[in-house]
């Protein structure tokens, strides 16, 4: 399954606000199975917002996730411009309002829904409005050809209530069973071009999905030792296949590290 993801603020691409989100949802998606092939950034402009979303759905990947955009104030543009991509109007919708009520009404909050505050209510004509359990503004879910598209607020913590409850349950089961196996090693005195060899020919006698081997550098320890982190992910849709996998994998590695003079801590 694959997936891509479009992140959507100035404040992101400005220094302001760390783009956790990308990573959060990179995470959720990958361990259950999926493959994030893209994150992009985007500036919240109408325009380069609807550009992006057809360049995404150009590459036809399984669901297409947006965060951010989805308020009530005069630069929120995802779903105008989502609407702009796929030939669509944004129409009212008596879902939405009868969400953002209830989202007042659970927080004890006096608003009356006129002007802009209907604004969060208005969606691409034909899509599905998401409750959203957390915050005020609903998601999205929309279609395109075989391209599921999810428009989800900026906010973390609203992001992360939806996808969980109305997004992963999908995601899960569209890949279907799923096991992923992880071994860590915290390596002093072999630097990442001294294990390239081997991590090359590992990588290139398995199958290009069922493993994941990579070193990050992990600057110096006393000044002169090189220490590296080896990561190794399995994963499979048969449970004993992947471990074993994990296992015959882990010893090379750890006999390469002691061949090279090095020491797993």
């Amino acid at each position: 399954m694959i997936a891509e993801i479009l992140c959507i603020g100035n404040e992101l691409l400005s220094g302001i606000t760390l783009n956790s989100n990308a990573h959060w949802l990179a995470a959720e998606i990958s361990g259950a199975g999926g493959i994030v092939k893209r994150v992009t950034v985007i500036r919240d402009e109408l325009v380069e917002i609807s550009e992006a979303v057809k360049e995404s759905l150009a590459r036809k990947p399984d669901i297409l996730v947006t965060t951010g955009g989805l308020g009530a104030t005069y630069d929120d543009l995802t779903l105008e411009a989502v609407s702009l991509a796929l030939g669509k109007q944004v129409v009212l919708d008596s879902r939405a309002v009868m969400m953002l009520e209830k989202s007042y009404e659970r927080r004890k909050l006096q608003y009356e829904l006129i002007g802009a505050g209907l604004k969060m209510a208005r969606i691409p004509e034909n899509s599905i409005p998401i409750e959203n359990p957390v915050g005020s503004a609903p998601g999205v879910a929309d279609q395109a050809d075989k391209t599921k598209i999810f428009c989800l607020p900026g906010v973390p913590t609203e992001m992360q209530a939806i996808f969980e409850r109305h997004i992963l349950p999908l995601v899960k089961k569209r890949v279907g069973k799923f096991v992923v196996h992880e071994i860590n090693y915290n390596v002093r005195g072999v630097t990442e071009a001294m294990m390239a060899p081997v991590l090359i020919k590992i990588v290139k006698s398995h199958p290009r999905d069922a493993i994941y081997l990579k070193t990050h550098p992990r600057g110096y320890y006393r000044t002169n030792t090189p220490q590296i982190k080896v990561q190794l992910i399995s994963r499979g849709n048969n449970g004993r296949n992947v471990k074993k996998r994990l296992c015959t994998i882990a010893k090379i590695i750890e006999k390469e590290v002691a061949l090279l003079g090095g020491r797993i801590c």
